[in-house]
C-alpha cells in the first residue's frame, strides 16, 4: 500500500507538470500511456525503498502499540530474530532492484529525455532521434569514422567515411560508402555505393579508380567496430546498462580519465543504488520498534530524516565521482556504507535495550 501510494503521488505530480505539454501537442491516450509505460522500471526503482521504509515503520509501530513485539521478546526471541523476515524481504527487493538497474532503469532514463520531444512532434514516445555528422576515433586500430547520419541501436549507417592510419599516423587506406550495414551474425560490414582508396607511405593515391563500386557493394571483414561502438561516444552514461558501460570502458580505455569518470561512476552506481532497499530495512527496523507513543513519533521523524539524507547523498556523491572529486568507483558506495553503519549502530542500541543517544545544540 505504501509503495502504491508513493507511485500514485509521483504519477499525479508528473501529470501536473506535463499536462500543458500533452494538451498543446494534442497527444493521444496511446502516446501518453506509452510514455508512462517506458518509465515504470525507473518509478519502481525510485519508489521501492521509500515504500519499504514507510511500510516497516507502520507495521512495526503498530505491533509495538499492541505489545506484539514485547510478547515475542519476553518469549525468548531476540530483536535480530524478530526482524529476520524483514531483512529477508529487504534482500529480495535488493535483488529485484539489481535486476531492474542492470539495464531496464538506465534505458528508461535515456528514453525519458527524448519521449516528450517525440510526443510534441506527433511521433510514438521512445523512438530514437538520428545523430548527424558523427565522428568516432578507434585508437586501438588507428581508424577514424565519420558518419553523416545514423540512429543509435540500428545496424545501418548513412554517408560513411573511414580512414585507416598506420602506427606512425600516416593514412594508408580510406573507405567511402553511401551506406554501411553491419551483420552481427557474420560480424562483417556491407559497404554500398562507395569507393576504396589506397595510399603509399608518402601519401600518394594508388588505385582509387580501380576500387570504385558505385553500382554494387563490398563486404568488409577487417573492421572490428560495431554500430554500438561507433555511437558510444555520443551516448549518455546515465542511460547505459551495465554491459554497455563495461564495453565502453573496455573499448575506450585510452580516453582521458576525466572523460571516463562519468562512466565509471555510473557503473558503480548500478551496483550501489539497489542496496537502498536493505538499508531502508536496516534503518527503519530499530526506529519502528518502540515501547511508547512518544517513541513512535520520534522514530517516524528520525526515519524521514534518514530517508531524505539517503536520497540527497546519493545524488551528491555520484556527482563527486563523475567530476573526479572522489574515486568514481568508490563515491556511489559512500552513502550506502555510512547509512549502513548508522543502521547497525541503531540496531545494536535497540537489541541491547538501550536508548538512542540524544544530541543537543545547547
Amino acid at each position: 500500500m505504501c509503495f502504491a501510494g508513493f507511485v500514485a503521488i509521483w504519477f499525479i505530480i508528473d501529470i501536473q507538470d506535463n499536462f500543458n505539454d500533452f494538451i498543446e501537442a494534442h497527444a493521444t491516450f496511446k502516446q501518453i500511456s506509452g510514455y508512462y509505460m517506458t518509465q515504470i522500471p525507473q518509478t519502481i526503482m525510485m519508489s521501492l525503498p521509500v515504500g519499504l521504509m514507510l511500510a516497516l515503520l507502520f507495521s512495526l509501530s503498530r505491533m509495538s502499540r499492541t505489545n506484539e513485539i514485547i510478547s515475542q521478546l519476553t518469549a525468548g526471541r531476540s530483536v535480530i530474530r524478530v526482524l529476520m523476515p524483514l531483512f529477508a524481504v529487504g534482500l529480495l527487493t535488493t535483488g529485484f532492484c539489481m535486476w531492474l538497474n542492470w539495464d531496464r532503469v538506465p534505458h528508461a532514463e535515456g528514453i525519458k529525455k527524448n519521449a516528450m520531444n517525440q510526443i510534441k512532434r506527433g511521433k510514438k514516445a521512445g523512438t530514437v532521434e538520428p545523430i548527424l555528422a558523427h565522428l568516432f576515433r578507434d585508437r586501438q586500430h588507428n581508424r577514424t569514422w565519420f558518419v553523416r547520419k545514423f540512429r543509435p541501436g540500428a545496424d545501418r549507417l548513412d554517408g560513411v567515411h573511414v580512414t585507416q592510419q598506420d602506427s606512425a599516423g600516416r593514412i594508408v587506406k580510406k573507405w567511402y560508402g553511401g551506406t554501411a550495414t553491419y551483420d552481427p551474425a557474420k560480424k562483417e560490414w556491407r559497404l554500398e555505393r562507395g569507393m576504396i582508396v589506397n595510399f603509399t607511405p608518402e601519401g600518394e593515391i594508388i588505385d582509387s579508380e580501380a576500387d570504385r563500386f558505385l553500382g554494387t557493394f563490398r563486404i568488409v571483414t577487417e573492421w572490428s567496430e560495431t554500430p554500438w561502438r561507433v555511437a558510444s561516444s555520443e551516448l549518455n552514461p546515465a542511460s547505459l546498462s551495465v554491459p554497455e558501460l563495461e564495453d565502453y570502458m573496455r573499448f575506450n580505455f585510452d580516453f582521458p580519465a576525466v572523460q571516463l569518470a562519468p562512466y565509471q561512476a555510473n557503473l558503480a552506481d548500478r551496483y550501489a543504488l539497489p542496496f537502498q532497499c536493505i538499508i531502508a530495512v536496516l534503518m527503519a527496523a530499530p526506529l519502528g520498534i518502540v515501547f511508547n507513543r512518544r517513541g513512535a513519533l520520534g522514530g517516524v521523524a528520525g526515519a524521514i530524516v534518514l530517508l531524505v539524507v539517503m536520497l540527497m547523498s546519493h545524488s551528491f556523491f555520484l556527482m563527486l565521482g563523475k567530476s573526479m572529486r572522489l574515486s568514481p568507483y568508490f563515491s556511489p558506495w559512500i552513502p550506502d556504507i555510512g547509512l549502513s553503519l548508522i543502521g547497525m549502530i541503531m540496531l545494536w542500541y535497540r537489541s541491547t535495550n538501550r536508548d538512542f543517544p540524544k544530541f543537543s545544540l545547547s
